[in-house]
């Protein structure tokens, strides 16, 4: 999912570079969405493995 995120921070970049605003705008706000979404799902995960806790096999 992060891969996504430095997918589209390099399409802003060369959106930008090119002169090409409201793409890099979209990009940048697509990017930070999918950002934020990693994260609260790494936490989420996080919670729930604590909360489990470890098993034996």
């Amino acid at each position: 999912m992060l891969s996504w995120v430095v997918t589209f921070l390099v399409v802003a970049l060369i959106a930008g570079i090119l002169g090409f605003g409201g793409i890099a705008g979209a990009s940048i706000e697509i990017a930070k969405a999918i950002f934020f979404i990693a994260i609260l799902l790494f936490l989420v995960s996080a919670v729930v493995g604590l909360a489990r806790g470890r098993t034996r096999v």
